[in-house]
């Protein structure tokens, strides 16, 4: 094991002279704090509940009478409470990242039978489709936000460090563009979640929304503004949550799917946040490196600011 020292700061490395981790950036840190709340109040919903939030994690769609559901659904909920809590120290975040990759993957396929039974039931159409997909896509995009932290602490030239980016960046663009396609097909349910105090009606939001899902999946996709895109996809929700999710619980007390809904919104908030925060941060890493090659400012100090507190 050897010792690098950049700028003042030490660092242990591998035998090859190598940092063992890159420690993802300052930015991320609130991020990452928002994505565990969020999976460690999903995890709290079900355990109070001892049930599957039947909205995101549909296990119903596999039968209405599964053997230990009530068992599994509290292993779910102290799964996702021990992985949200372990991606808050840097210690534990690699394998809380995998714990909550592996879980929310497990709610993925929850979906997977209803591509199956729905169109029998309800005939295929492409709204149903794509309604379908946004299941499965609401919970990949916070397997993304997994990735993202466990690459941002894997050996800095390892290949899964390099091809990380890539599957994040091809998970939230076509995420959002799906997203943006089941609202603009189905206005009238999107339309019926506006407040009715909100001007112009609720149409118009739906169809401004669903348009705006799509574009930033498509700049995102492209590269073009990507940053701002997934900024503004992290503030959309939020918007959402506030205005649309936020009042559930208040009209609805003893339902578990608007106190789940809340939690689900507030992990996918700091999951777009994430994102947008490491392209971000990618982005002025290699800025910095280009113009240190060229001899307009000295190397940056590696690695930079943690995300995790020390611990």
């Amino acid at each position: 094991m050897s010792t690098l020292t950049h700028h003042g700061s030490t660092v242990k490395g591998n035998d090859g002279g190598s940092p063992p981790f890159i420690e993802a950036s300052q930015p991320l840190r609130p991020a990452i704090y928002v994505y565990a709340a969020g999976s460690i109040a999903t995890g709290l919903m079900d355990l109070i509940w001892r049930d599957f939030e039947a909205a995101h994690q549909p296990i119903q769609a596999f039968g209405s009478h599964i053997p230990g559901r009530e068992i599994l659904a509290c292993i779910a909920a102290l799964w996702l409470i021990a992985g949200g809590a372990a991606i808050l120290s840097r210690r534990t975040a690699r394998w809380g990242a995998w714990a909550l990759a592996a879980i929310y993957i497990i709610f993925a396929v929850f979906w997977l039978p209803r591509f199956y039974t729905a169109p029998h039931a309800l005939g295929f159409s492409i709204p149903l489709l794509i309604g379908l997909l946004v299941g499965v896509a609401q919970q990949l995009i916070l397997v993304a936000a997994a990735v993202i932290i466990h690459a941002s602490l894997a050996v800095r030239d390892s290949l899964w460090r390099l091809r990380a980016p890539v599957l994040v960046r091809w998970i939230f663009g076509l995420s959002s563009i799906d997203f943006g396609l089941a609202h603009l097909t189905g206005v009238p349910g999107v339309a019926a979640m506006v407040p009715k105090w909100m001007p112009f009606g609720g149409s118009f939001w739906a169809i401004l929304t669903g348009i705006a899902f799509a574009l930033a999946g498509i700049a995102i996709l492209s590269g073009i503004l990507d940053v701002l895109a997934a900024r503004l996809l992290a503030l959309m929700l939020v918007v959402f949550s506030v205005l649309v999710l936020a009042p559930g619980p208040f009209a609805h007390p003893g339902n578990h799917v608007t106190w789940g809904s809340n939690a689900y919104n507030l992990a996918a908030v700091g999951a777009a946040w994430i994102f947008a925060e490491s392209i971000a941060g990618r982005r002025r890493r290699n800025a910095h490196a280009f113009r240190a090659e060229d001899g307009l400012l000295p190397p940056p100090p590696r690695p930079p600011t943690p995300a995790f507190p020390q611990s």
